[in-house]
């Protein structure tokens, strides 16, 4: 069995159903303003691609530690550098962080089926609601399957609420994340991805 780490199985699926009604009705109102950065720590990803620029998500280890504690070990390792945006949902999601199988330049064919070589982590669900901007961790159908991928939200995604660990907001640059290379069919998966350059911890 393959460990795909996505929104995984029903959920997924209710999303992109979702993403034909809520999810992109949100997005045609007005556009909701970035979260206020908070105590950090943050993670920089600078952006190349079909979208160039830099995004600013502000960490919440308060709310999810042991997620934080990994993405902030793997990017100080360099472990996110040159990983593409493998799955990319218009009006609703992008995902990155397969630092195993997601690196740009190489094959790319598995990209959403590896993790780290850190373990994976146990979930650390939160009352935090799927709210656009929204940093959450993707996973397969194990809950505690947790370990290097993520998503940004396009627009809010109240179905996923309770079930995918938070670790974070978008605090700058949701107009990088609105312009990431969207993929095409139901699952998303990208020719020719847009990538994250380089990814660093600014405390």
């Amino acid at each position: 069995m393959s460990r795909d780490r996505f929104i995984a199985g029903g959920v997924f699926a209710l999303g992109v159903a979702l993403v034909g009604g809520y999810a992109i009705s949100q997005m045609a109102g007005p556009v909701m303003a970035q979260a206020e950065d908070g105590p950090g720590p943050n993670l920089v990803i600078d952006v190349a691609g079909l979208a160039n620029g830099q995004i600013v998500i502000d960490l919440l280890p308060d709310v999810a530690p042991a997620h934080v504690a990994q993405i902030t070990a793997l990017a100080r390792e360099g472990q996110y550098d040159d990983v593409v945006f493998h799955r990319v949902i218009d009006g609703f999601m992008a995902q990155t962080g397969d630092v195993q199988f997601g690196k740009a330049g190489g094959d790319t064919g598995r990209a959403g089926m590896g993790g780290s070589s850190l373990p994976d982590i146990a979930a650390e669900f939160s009352q935090i609601s799927f709210d656009r901007g929204v940093v959450g961790m993707a996973r397969s159908s194990d809950p505690n399957s947790a370990n290097s991928q993520f998503f940004i939200m396009f627009a809010p995604g109240p179905f996923l609420d309770g079930q995918y660990t938070v670790v974070g907001r978008v605090v700058s640059g949701m107009d990088v994340v609105d312009a990431i290379k969207k993929g095409e069919g139901s699952n998303g998966e990208v020719n020719d991805p847009d990538r994250m350059a380089k990814v660093t911890v600014a405390e």
